[in-house]
């Protein structure tokens, strides 16, 4: 039985170690999700493509810095504009709110004020020099830290409010 040296056993699991590189590069992928090492992982089994037909290790490592170089200028913005599109995604906590409508529960002026909003009671103001009754319905402009800033419901015209809102008032 012949005996093995450490050079010879190196060269002859390159491809192992190509590999062994791509697994470790694809659970560092797995933590970051940006897809910048599951290219580097690809250009690693290129790699070890190369190892398997028996390349030296400078063709091996040429092949795996061409590969990264253009799976990272070429594939990973496709990747990225089809798993991220542009454009505003969905709002979520305080960003939400904006734009609902929402019920006086306690008059609002510019100070102070209190209305129900998806369920909850929230402080809330106005715009300076304006008044919202109790049991008008109002739209939020925004949030400033825990206070909505509300406003009348814009008018759709003479039929009243926006379709899907209503106005409580004190007149039948």
């Amino acid at each position: 039985m012949r005996e093995v040296s450490t050079m010879e056993w190196l060269t002859e699991t390159q491809w192992l170690w190509w590999i062994a590189a791509a697994l470790v590069l694809g659970l560092i992928e797995i933590a970051s999700l940006d897809l910048v090492f599951s290219m580097l992982s690809l250009a690693a089994l290129a790699a070890a493509g190369a190892a398997g037909l028996g390349q030296d290790i400078t063709v091996q490592v040429l092949t795996f810095v061409a590969m990264s170089a253009l799976l990272l200028a070429v594939l990973r913005p496709l990747a990225l504009r089809k798993l991220k599109p542009a454009g505003e995604g969905e709002r979520t906590n305080a960003d939400a709110l904006v734009g609902r409508t929402a019920v006086v529960l306690q008059e609002v002026t510019d100070r102070t004020g209190l209305v129900k909003l998806t369920g909850e009671e929230w402080t809330a103001r106005t715009a300076p020099g304006s008044a919202l009754p109790v049991d008008d319905t109002v739209q939020v402009l925004r949030i400033d830290g825990a206070t909505a800033v509300v406003a009348p419901l814009p008018d759709a015209g003479p039929d009243g409010p926006d379709v899907g809102t209503t106005r409580h008032t004190d007149n039948p």
